[in-house]
């Protein structure tokens, strides 16, 4: 079971029993992921649990009336339903949980009745009701109950499935019986029920002598077999699914009367028979039905050259009941098998997959009855042959053909282009799906291989590629199931190795991944520090001052200019700009709901205004089918990882010029050296984290985790393998890149934040005494100056006061400054000790060891130790108190 479907399952429950409060279904979906095997083990005994059940309930005999009544419907997974029950009322402490929960559920739901209907009571009555009214009261209750439960006339049902169909396929209309098939009912070899009367017969069979009453008993039994009303022995009319009974005359000898009650069961069958084959014979209860009704025809056929021998006999006066009885006994269980099955399908209302479940768990259920295990047999392939011939198409050449929808996959119609488009696009998981009611249970072990087999055939021929199957053979329907588990085998391999290779070798799959990475991942140094000097005047302008094509222009300048030249797909690297900066974007692409997802929720967006550095990010052109792998999904993943390395480049740019421009405080006075100091190994600290967090994300995270992947690329064997090491390795590299963690994220930023302020404020300050220095300057030039010399010096003065007078408000005094890298100082300490110590506790708590390198890397010398241990410390108390 997957993910997300344990997921669906415990939240569907919780909302059943109306569970609230404490963990949510968190709690259990971890514990039912972490006791959940591969193997598959739901095939247990009932008996036992049936019995256990039986003996729990107040009215025993309602529960195995109602258990054998789905039983003969073939519902599915009912045994392990029935034994998860038995265990349920074995617990005793679960037992009253449910209990209580049923008590509570009751009561809200009565009082809401009782807020919103409106009550009525019976009115008083002085008389009694007589035994005359008592009757037609219960009669007419009778006659309400059997029209509630009777199932939909058989032309409605066959319009409804009918338009169904037509929906599905509009452009191929299903082909339909004429009307008057349905309408002359002797054409349909049925009882024909008049609501006349008969008439009553001239001597009553009870006054004829034993012979005489034998004789005509014999010629009303051969017309009963074959659906005609006798003299004697009249049909009932059934209601809905109802078997058929008899009414024979009442004066008949009881010693002859004993003798037809034996034989009437299979006029009873035949007629079961004969209805079921006439209603599923018709086209909209599918193919699979189609040949079941065929084959039942055959075998009918046999019966009745039977019949028709029998009335030869009985023309000459050779044939009496007790022979009749003799020759009809070897039919009586064939006949009976037949009205079961059909029976059976009927109250089931089962077509295509189902149908062949209930025919091969009735064919394993006679294991011990050789005639009637064959006649199942002969039943199946029968109708399991247009159910393969679909199943051949689909895992030889990829192609579904199902106008009935019977076949256990279904297509949706999705467009494959939105694969590139739509974050939350499900081509590959919901273009075709498996439909778990349609998988005939010995396909059951192999439903997913045969789903991805025709998913990897119809990829390449999506792709303009006739794909054959060179192992296609006919399957066949047998007992040894290994005969088409092995024919589906082989074109399974056959069909991951045409797409895999098709993807690795024609269509360059690693090739793209690698590209995509010198982009994404950053390993082509030259090429970013070329295109970061081109744009890092554009980019400093807000987000919607910049202009994308200039920035395209100097995308481009830049690959020409670097090694990034020689990559042959450096023409689908695409400029983006981001409506929000790389934390509102997770938040963007969650998918469902956990603990981690609704902290990051609460999370609060950075942006306010969004300079084109924040915005900034690629985007990659992938088209079909490499689509399926470098989907939307994965490349935003990709600009997330590409987004926030960018991001702390910038910020170690930005703090390398404050080392350039501090060059200059040399040539000031040394009682300025105390808080230059200060403010020199405060940049050094700040530059040395943002250093090492770039080296850890790129050569201990990124780059080994690559590695990984590619190895494992090279020993993939199908699509779904190479889906899972790609997705994997993004999911790794999200995770130790602390980009999944919120809590982690939002410390990371806010020591960003504080490197960024802390360039500004030295900038301006370095620029505050560039313009003293000036404007001391003004006016101690030597000796008499040239002409020259003086418009140089006019220009130098007026440029000098435009700067003084635009940048007066930054001028600060050498206090406040101190005050200004003290206050840095202290902050950047403060988040940086409280990132150490989260990283320390999820490296310890969580198993994240590739995180504890990020301690090692930024205290290497111990600096930090101390302080740490004296918060663990802290938490230990306050967490013991």
């Amino acid at each position: 079971m997957s993910e997300f479907r344990i997921h669906h399952d415990v939240n569907e429950l919780l909302s059943l029993l109306h569970v609230r409060g404490g963990d949510g279904a968190e709690g259990y979906i971890d514990l039912l992921q972490k006791h959940r095997t591969p193997y598959v083990n739901t095939t247990v005994s009932s008996h036992s649990a049936k019995v256990k059940l039986a003996e729990f309930s107040k009215t025993p005999e309602d529960f195995l009336r109602k258990y054998e009544e789905l039983k003969s419907k073939n519902v599915r997974n009912l045994d392990p339903l029935v034994y998860l029950l038995s265990k349920l009322c074995e617990d005793k402490e679960t037992l009253q949980f449910l209990q209580q929960n049923a008590k509570e559920r009751s009561e809200s739901s009565t009082n809401t009745t009782a807020t919103t209907t409106t009550s009525y009571s019976l009115p008083q009555t002085s008389t009694k009701m007589s035994m005359q009214e008592l009757d037609e009261l219960r009669k007419k209750l009778g006659n309400v109950t059997a029209s509630s439960n009777a199932p939909l006339p058989a032309e409605v049902t066959r319009k409804m499935l009918r338009d169904k169909h037509n929906k599905k396929n509009p452009t191929l209309p299903n082909p339909v019986f004429p009307n008057w098939v349905y309408d002359r009912p002797a054409l349909l070899g049925d009882f024909i029920t008049s609501s006349g009367p008969t008439g009553d017969p001239v001597v009553a069979i009870g006054t004829m002598p034993l012979p005489a009453q034998e004789q005509a008993l014999v010629e009303d039994l051969l017309f009963v077999l074959v659906g005609v009303d006798g003299r004697d022995i009249t049909a009932q009319p059934v209601l809905g699914r109802q078997n058929r009974s008899f009414i024979v005359d009442s004066t008949l000898d009881m010693s002859i009367k004993e003798l037809v009650n034996r034989i009437l069961p299979v006029a009873s069958y035949y007629s079961t028979i004969t209805r079921f084959i006439e209603e599923k014979s018709s086209f909209e209860y599918g193919q699979v039905n189609h040949a079941l009704t065929a084959a039942m025809r055959t075998l009918m056929k046999e019966y009745l050259i039977l019949v028709t021998q029998l009335e030869h006999l009985q023309r000459q006066g050779l044939l009496s009941l007790q022979k009749l009885w003799f020759y009809i006994q070897p039919t009586m269980r064939t006949m009976e098998i037949l009205a079961s099955i059909a029976s059976s399908v009927d109250k089931g209302e089962c077509m295509g997959g189902a149908t062949l479940s209930l025919l091969h768990d009735r064919t394993f259920n006679y294991t011990g009855d050789s005639q009637a295990q064959e006649l199942c047999l002969y039943l199946t392939k029968a109708a399991s042959v247009p159910y393969f011939e679909i199943l051949e198409k689909w895992t030889y050449r990829g192609i579904i053909k199902d106008p009935y929808s019977e076949f256990m996959v279904e297509e949706h119609e999705l467009q494959k282009e939105k694969i590139q488009e739509d974050y939350n696009d499900k081509y590959w998981d919901q273009r075709y799906t498996i439909v778990q009611h349609r998988i005939p249970s010995f396909l059951q072990k192999m439903a997913d291989k045969i789903l991805s087999t025709g998913k990897y055939l119809n990829v390449v021929r999506e792709c303009g590629r006739d794909v054959t199957c060179p192992d296609a053979k006919e399957v066949l329907y047998t007992l040894k199931e290994r005969a088409y588990v092995e024919q589906i085998e082989k074109a399974y391999n056959y069909a991951s190795k045409v797409l895999l290779d098709f993807l690795m070798e024609e269509k360059e799959l690693v090739l793209r991944l690698r590209s995509i990475k010198h982009y994404f991942l950053m390993d082509k140094g030259d090429f970013f520090v070329h295109f970061m000097d081109l744009t890092e005047e554009e980019l400093k302008k807000p987000v919607d001052d910049i202009v994308p094509p200039r920035l395209e222009a100097l995308l481009e300048l830049a690959l020409r200019m670097s090694t990034a030249n020689t990559d042959p797909f450096k023409d689908d690297l695409k400029i983006d700009l981001m409506p929000h900066d790389v934390i509102t974007q997770l938040l963007r692409v969650l998918a469902i709901e956990t603990k981690q997802e609704k902290a990051i929720i609460n999370a609060e967006p950075t942006e306010v205004g969004l300079s084109g550095l924040e915005a900034f990010s690629f985007d990659y052109i992938v088209k079909w089918p490499l689509s399926l792998i470098i989907n939307r999904k994965a490349l935003t993943r990709y600009q997330m990882l590409f987004r926030h390395i960018f991001y702390c480049k910038h910020v170690e740019r930005l703090l390398c010029n404050v080392w350039i421009c501090n060059k200059d405080f040399k040539l000031y006075s040394s009682h300025c050296a105390k808080w230059f100091a200060a403010a020199f190994a405060l940049r050094q600290r700040m530059l040395n984290f943002v250093q090492n967090i770039q080296y850890y994300m790129m050569f201990e995270v990124m780059e080994p985790t690559w590695h990984i992947m590619e190895n494992n690329l090279k020993t993939a064997s199908n699509i779904d393998d190479v889906l899972c090491h790609h997705t994997s390795f993004l999911d790794n590299c999200l995770k130790d890149c602390m980009l999944t963690n919120p809590e982690l994220l939002r410390i990371f930023s806010k020591l960003m934040s504080v490197c960024v302020m802390f360039t500004s404020c030295m900038q301006r300050f370095t620029q505050s005494k560039r313009l003293e220095r000036l404007s001391k300057e003004q006016g101690t030039m030597d000796g008499p100056p040239t002409e020259r010399e003086h418009a140089e010096e006019a220009e130098k003065k007026r440029l000098n006061t435009k700067l003084l007078s635009e940048h007066a408000d930054t001028l600060q005094s050498d206090a406040g400054f101190e005050t200004s890298i003290s206050k840095f100082d202290s902050n950047f300490s403060t988040l940086l000790l409280d990132l150490l110590d989260k990283l320390s506790i999820y490296s310890t708590n969580d198993c994240e060891h590739s995180m504890i390198s990020i301690i090692y890397r930024l205290d290497f010398n111990g600096f930090y130790t101390e302080r740490l241990e004296k918060m663990a410390i802290e938490r230990s108390q306050k967490a013991s108190a």
